[in-house]
């Protein structure tokens, strides 16, 4: 996974795969998820992005957020 985040602009461009090949995109909200032909997520763009992580960081159930931290540390 490789991100680039642009602070002027608010944007976050997260990247799942090393060379997403990508079919098609469905916006979702700010979010913007692009699909390879099996349909699955290789990359996607996040708008507002300060706004967005605060608000997934206030709806996230406390052990869930725990796992993904940990997961992330981990590189699991």
């Amino acid at each position: 996974m490789d991100f680039k985040y642009d602070e002027e602009s608010d944007f976050m461009a997260i990247k799942l795969t090393k060379n997403p090949t990508i079919a098609y995109a469905e916006e979702m909200g700010d979010v913007v998820v692009h699909f390879n032909a099996k349909d699955k997520p290789v990359y996607l763009e996040i708008l507002n992005s300060k706004s967005f992580f605060k608000q997934a960081v206030i709806n996230l159930p406390k052990k869930d957020l725990v796992q993904m931290i940990t997961a992330q540390n981990l590189n699991l």
